[in-house]
Order: structure tokens, then C-alpha cells, then sequence
């Protein structure tokens, strides 16, 4: 029945592409779990037709038809999560990269070859990202802003807006449609890390491109290294010319990993950010915690501002594991000040809202009994040691909460 089958692959839902994208095409070659191919190169009697597809390539970045060239130009199994993920972001396309700051650069870097240098940024953004803009390194220069403050912060050579929403570490939230809008022509890149595609598709409300660390959800356990982003196909073409020239390719296992680790995706995020929801609700009503960030889109990320010493917190988990990193199945917490936005001038961690106060804790699927039991045990030490500190002033543009419901700095 011509269409039938398009018909029902369209109208799947999330949940259902998490399963089956990327692998549409195993049954009928007799597979049920994805073949991994580990070749960097491919055999090919026909070098004119290889000399063909690699001028294709050069021209346009189009992945070229037929078998392999070589393992820069592109690979089966991670080609598979690409097509996945693109399909959970409702995109076009997507472009994996072994981790999420060589995603970055080769955005910036395909903006800069075009004459585009200047960024404008909304903070906070992950440290590095935030660093990689501020130093220069690509030889960008940045402008931050405000969301309201994009449209004027806009300049002739302005290639990139760029935020984060939910943002890292403060959980901080943008309105996306209306920051798209503010952009204009200039593209808009979403980093949705910590949301993912379960809660919310960046690319509906105006982004062209969208941004992971795959290294978290998108793995989901904390055992590859990985960043990836969801854009059309002309931008693209683009990124896979940056990633053939400068070598950051994923590697195949890595992309088994992704694939496998988006196959449960929804269930992890749904299941964690139920726990974290519960967690956000006892932290608000703990006299021991100044302030409670948790996003109004919900998620497994909680950021929490204590009374007390941070450093005996994160010394006093046992359950809880103290360490960098976020998104897996077990619980992280660490304190951003001094690592995951250490890099970042402490004047503009404050101006964001980063306090030396803040911990953030990324929930995984233990029981929640469980989790808050350790919590509590944890943030006893700083009561039983120095004693309780005098509340500090809310950041900027930062509010405080009772509730999850209610919960979210915008």
C-alpha cells in the first residue's frame, strides 16, 4: 500500500523512535541489535568513483552515496545514532563529534570561515563553553547579554546566539521562541543538554541548531564520551567538512553506546526527574537550604544554595557520588565554583548567579528514601560544624522557591 509505511514511521512518538531510529533497516538484513563497525578505512576497486565522491564531499559535505571511504568522512554505527538523535530533535540532521566541546568548536569554526566571528551569549553557560567564547580561542569574540539585550548586542559580523536552557549550574531558563525571534537571521544554538529532547525540542521554537554533551543523558551512564548536534542538512555538510579537517570523530563504540543509552532515554529522564521533583520539594522546606533552583520544564538536575559550608556537604555523601559530570543512572553531586565553572572569572560566576553556596546535583534512579537519607546525613555537617551562615543575597535575576511546581530562575 504506497505511503502506508511512511504514514505510520511519521506519526511515531518519542518514545517510539527512542526504540527504533537508527535502526529501521535491521530486520530486514536479518539483525536485531546494531552491527558495530570498527573500520577506520574501506577496500574500493573503483577509485574514480571514490575520486567522485570525495569532491561531492568537498563541495558540499554530503555524506557520499554508497559504501565508506574512511573513518573521518564518516562510520556506519555512528552514523546510525546520528540519524536518531536528529529524529528525537526533529531535525533535519545531526553531527556527532567525540565530545561535546569539539561539537562546539566545529560550530564556531564554521562560522568563523565564513567571516563570522563575533558571538553573542547568554550566561551562565557550562564553564568551558564559557571559556572556549571568553578566551578567544578560535578567535571569536563574545558579547554577553541578557536575552532581552540580544537583539542590540546584534552586529553585521555577529555568526552565532548562543544559550543554554535549562542553564548549567543555575538551571536558569529562556524563553527560546522569543530568543529565536531576537536573533533575526543570525542562527541560534541551544544547548539542551540538560533537558533533552524528552522535554523539549529546541528546533520547534526557532533554533537552528541544538548542542549536547552526549557524554549525559544521551549516553545515560556515564561510560562515553561524546557531543553531537541537530541542525539541518546545509549546516551539516558544514560541520562534517570541520570534522574531516580537524579529526574530531567519534569513535565507532562510542556511537553503539549513544545508540544504545537513546533507547531508554525517556524512561531515565522520566523516572529521574520525578525523584529529582520530590528531592527539590524536601530541599525547599530543609531550614538547612538558603535557596532551591529546579527548572519550571522539570528534569533530573536540581541546584540548591545552603546555609552552611558546601565543602562538608560534598564530603559527607555516601550514596551520592561526588564528582564531576552529570546525567547518568547514578546520583552526582559536586560544587560548581570549584570545578565544573572553577575556569570562569569568579566576578562573572556571581554576576550569573553561580555562588560559592551552589551545589548541583544531577538525580539518578536510586529510591528516593534512599537518596534523601544520604542527603540529610550530608547536610548535617555543616550544621554540626561551623554553624549556620547568615543567608546570602539572591544572584541577579534569580528567584527562590518553595515548591517544585513553582521552581526556575528565568
Amino acid at each position: 500500500m504506497p505511503g502506508y509505511d511512511d504514514a505510520r514511521t511519521a506519526s511515531r512518538a518519542l518514545a517510539t523512535e527512542a526504540v527504533h531510529a537508527g535502526r529501521d533497516d535491521l530486520a530486514r538484513q536479518g539483525l536485531h541489535a546494531p552491527p558495530i563497525d570498527l573500520s577506520t578505512t574501506y577496500p574500493s576497486y573503483d577509485s574514480r568513483g571514490e575520486a567522485a565522491r570525495i569532491d561531492a564531499f568537498a563541495t558540499t559535505g554530503a555524506e557520499p552515496d554508497g559504501p565508506p571511504v574512511y573513518g573521518r568522512l564518516g562510520n556506519p554505527t555512528v552514523g546510525r545514532f546520528e540519524t536518531a538523535l536528529a529524529k528525537l530533535e526533529g531535525t533535519e540532521a545531526a553531527v556527532a563529534f567525540a565530545s561535546g566541546m569539539a561539537a562546539l568548536s566545529a560550530v564556531l569554526l564554521v562560522r568563523s570561515s565564513m567571516g563570522l566571528r563575533h558571538v553573542v551569549a547568554v550566561r551562565p553557560l557550562y564553564g568551558c563553553s564559557d571559556h572556549l567564547l571568553t578566551a578567544g580561542l578560535l578567535g571569536s569574540e563574545v558579547t554577553w547579554t541578557d536575552p532581552a539585550g540580544i537583539a542590540d548586542a546584534l552586529r553585521p559580523d555577529t555568526g552565532l546566539v548562543m544559550v543554554e536552557s535549562p542553564a548549567n549550574p543555575t538551571l536558569a531558563e529562556v524563553d527560546l521562541r522569543a530568543v529565536a525571534h531576537a536573533c533575526g537571521s543570525v542562527p541560534l544554538l541551544a544547548d539542551n543538554t540538560f533537558a533533552t529532547p524528552v522535554l523539549q525540542r529546541p528546533a520547534e521554537h526557532g533554533a537552528r541548531l541544538v548542542l549536547h554533551s552526549a557524554t549525559k543523558y544521551l549516553g545515560g551512564h556515564g561510560d562515553v564520551m561524546a557531543g553531537v548536534v541537530a541542525c539541518d542538512e546545509e549546516f551539516a555538510g558544514r560541520l562534517r567538512q570541520i570534522r574531516f579537517a580537524t579529526g574530531g570523530v567519534l569513535h565507532p563504540l562510542a556511537g553503539y553506546l549513544l545508540l544504545r543509552g537513546l533507547s531508554t532515554l525517556p524512561v531515565r529522564v522520566r523516572a529521574a526527574s520525578a525523584t529529582a521533583a520530590e528531592l527539590a520539594r524536601r530541599l525547599a522546606a530543609d531550614p538547612r537550604v538558603a535557596r532551591v533552583h529546579y527548572p519550571r520544564i522539570g528534569g533530573a538536575m536540581i541546584a540548591f544554595e545552603i546555609h552552611g559550608d558546601p565543602h562538608e556537604v560534598i564530603a559527607g555523601v555516601r550514596l551520592i557520588t561526588p564528582a564531576v559530570s552529570l546525567g547518568s543512572v547514578d546520583t552526582l553531586i559536586q560544587h560548581p565554583a570549584s570545578i565544573s565553572h572553577r575556569i570562569v572569572d569568579a566576578d562573572d560566576r556571581r554576576d550569573a548567579g553561580v555562588s560559592d553556596r551552589l551545589l548541583r546535583m544531577s538525580v539518578g534512579l536510586e529510591d528516593v528514601e534512599d537518596l534523601w537519607a544520604d542527603l540529610d546525613g550530608a547536610l548535617e555537617r555543616p550544621v554540626r560544624g561551623a554553624g549556620q551562615c547568615r543567608q546570602a543575597a539572591p544572584p541577579r535575576g534569580a528567584t527562590s522557591h518553595n515548591a517544585p511546581a513553582a521552581a526556575g530562575a528565568q
